[in-house]
């Protein structure tokens, strides 16, 4: 068992128990103090990180290099252990556009390999989960930027050599349970997530790089959003946590609790097509943009650690961030949950200078109608294709 699976959890049904935070978004967020919210303990890291950087243009191939930099899938995953893989698909299925080439949305690639990978380490069983804005999508529709396979297909190609072994989840509809972690620094006190997640001995996210509107970059650390439910957070059914991103302490508070509780032992960013301006979607003149990093670098780059806030601030760096001003990062550097200091960060491969370039930034947004009225227009612009 991985993480929380030791532990005793309460079992709650995805709709229970968040009245409070669907009653405060439904009077209008932020009309009234928050209640008071203890901090956290600060107990920063003083472990040293590393961090793989690896340039390329075929994303298999750059998948089992950036492993190999790390000292091969088999240093993390063991014989006989279960793998939960969580990508970061998003708007998937959501609106009508193609997510991957968009740069919205996770590679298939990556996924692909890292599911081979961790079976050839001997991994009794790889689940990839991902619970994005909408409750099902097909995984057929999940292609390869080439369109020449999917990641149905590849998990039946899988299955043929590992049978049993392989498994996709839309988190939404086919978590047979749930678990309820703590959150003691929100006003929620605990989120709801897939005892797919907790019970899994091994856990990879894998995510896209780009900035967003919310918490100025999206990586590896803000993944586990998509860990949780719909039912419960989406107040207003828009395909939006909406209790999660007006919880008191913060929607960057509810995933790092998250991540703090399951303890996922690798992050993979995936920095081919991504997202600059005010991602986390694309929508040219009101969400980000999308972005070939081949246009400023000639190539791709992928990074790999075991340190997830590491891996989040070096891309960060990348793409110009100043890490000290991302409150999440410096959130998870002092609650102990990774590294972020440049310093203590050893770069293997690339070097941050050879891959910084520019990167247009996210404008940060606050307040509940702004929260409200991006969802509203997703879902308007899905619902007229």
């Amino acid at each position: 068992m991985h993480g929380l699976s030791r532990r005793q959890f309460l079992r709650r049904s995805a709709g229970a128990g968040f009245g409070i935070g669907a009653a405060k978004c439904l009077t209008g967020c932020g009309t009234n103090p928050p209640p008071f919210i203890p901090q956290p303990f600060d107990s920063p890291t003083e472990a040293t990180a590393r961090v793989a950087a690896i340039r390329g243009t075929d994303l298999y191939e750059m998948t089992r290099e950036t492993l190999d930099a790390l000292g091969g899938m088999g240093s993390i995953v063991h014989p006989g252990e279960t793998v939960f893989i969580k990508p970061n698909f998003g708007t998937h299925g959501f609106t009508p556009f193609n997510t991957f080439q968009r740069g919205e949305s996770t590679k298939p690639e990556i996924v692909i390999a890292l599911a081979e990978e961790c079976l050839k380490a001997g991994a009794s069983k790889v689940t990839i989960g991902e619970g994005g804005q909408i409750a099902r999508f097909s995984w057929e529709t999940v292609t390869t930027l080439d369109d020449s396979t999917n990641l149905a297909a590849e998990a039946a190609r899988l299955s043929d050599s590992y049978p049993g072994q392989v498994e996709l989840a839309c988190l939404c509809v086919d978590t047979p349970e749930w678990d309820a972690v703590p959150s003691p620094h929100t006003d929620l006190g605990e989120i709801v997530v897939p005892k797919l997640v907790t019970q899994a001995d091994r856990i990879i996210s894998a995510a896209v790089l780009k900035t967003h509107r919310w918490t100025s970059v999206t990586g590896s650390l803000k993944n586990f959003v998509g860990v949780t439910p719909l039912d419960g957070y989406d107040t207003f059914q828009m395909g939006w946590r909406i209790v999660l991103h007006n919880a008191a302490g913060s929607i960057a508070q509810c995933f790092l609790d998250i991540v703090s509780s399951v303890k996922p032992d690798l992050a993979i960013i995936d920095g081919s097509i991504c997202c600059e301006s005010n991602g986390p979607n694309v929508f040219p003149g009101w969400w980000g943009t999308s972005v070939d990093v081949r246009d400023h670098l000639g190539d791709w780059f992928m990074l790999g650690s075991t340190d997830l806030a590491a891996a989040d601030a070096t891309a960060a760096r990348i793409i110009g961030q100043d890490v000290d001003q991302i409150d999440h990062l410096q959130m998870a550097y002092d609650q102990g949950i990774g590294q972020i200091r440049e310093d203590m960060i050893d770069v293997d491969g690339a070097t941050i200078a050879e891959l910084r370039m520019d990167w247009v930034p996210a404008e940060l947004t606050v307040g509940f109608g702004e929260v409200i009225l991006p969802g509203l227009l997703m879902k308007l612009v899905g619902g007229l294709w």
